[in-house]
């Protein structure tokens, strides 16, 4: 998923990002403001993942992402 994307629907995408990882919180949230990187710093915090488990797991959502909102970048 390209990061401009998941930036441009940030406003969408941070329902399910909270529904999906139930202890971040609205300044979590707004901290992170579609920034994979962010998200993934924020997720080793509330959840002690390692750097590599985060972007497991970040793959993941975002795979579920990219049918739900259209988010594939057509070729």
């Amino acid at each position: 998923m390209n990061q401009d994307i998941l930036q441009g629907k940030w406003k969408q995408i941070r329902g399910e990002i909270q529904s999906w990882w139930g202890r971040l919180t609205n300044d979590d949230l707004d901290r992170i403001e579609g920034k994979v990187d962010q998200l993934e710093g924020i997720l080793q915090e509330r959840y002690g993942y390692s750097k590599d488990e985060a972007q497991h797991r970040i793959a993941d959502f975002m795979e579920h992402l990219e049918d739900k909102f259209e988010l594939r970048v057509k070729e």
